[in-house]
């Protein structure tokens, strides 16, 4: 496996996610399809991003050059579990959550675009075969235990931000 192919891997997911956003900036109110779309997209972001950051980040902090790029990442990832937690507590047919929704699409796909395009090309300057070997067994072997693990879990609906 080389370092193209972990972050190919990588890119397979996003895709998925990009195509989860789309499919539910097209539904409407309380419905069944946007409940299980959003619980889908929750589970698979928040099982993605805990697997890539045991996988890919754990392994760029230990890279002098990409910290900043790995740590901005790493932020971004919990930025981004604190909305969908917001999200899933609020009244999913109020326009409050379609104004949050938007503004998770908006966030998620900058991240993920900015992964692609800025960290990952930087990144494999500073891999070698037994970096990648590693991430590819500890991404696919952690996200499918942390998707497992993942929870649509809404902050009680009086706590979560307006």
């Amino acid at each position: 496996m080389s370092a193209e192919d972990i972050f190919a891997r990588l890119k397979e997911d996003h895709d998925r996610h990009r195509e989860l956003l789309d499919r539910i900036g097209e539904t409407s109110g309380e419905t069944d399809e946007r409940k299980t779309l959003f619980e889908e997209f929750t589970k698979d972001v928040k099982g993605h991003a805990s697997a890539e950051e045991q996988a890919l980040y754990s392994t760029m902090l230990r890279k002098p050059p990409t910290t900043d790029e790995t740590r901005h990442s790493v932020a971004e990832h919990h930025e981004i579990e604190e909305a969908l937690n917001d999200l899933a507590a609020t009244d999913m047919s109020s326009s409050a959550w379609l104004q949050k929704f938007k503004q998770l699409d908006h966030d998620y796909r900058h991240h993920i675009d900015e992964e692609e395009e800025d960290h990952f090309p930087d990144f494999k300057k500073y891999l070698d075969g037994k970096d990648v070997e590693h991430m590819e067994h500890v991404f696919e072997r952690r996200k499918k235990a942390e998707k497992a693990d993942a929870e649509v879990t809404p902050e009680k609906k009086e706590d979560a931000k307006e």
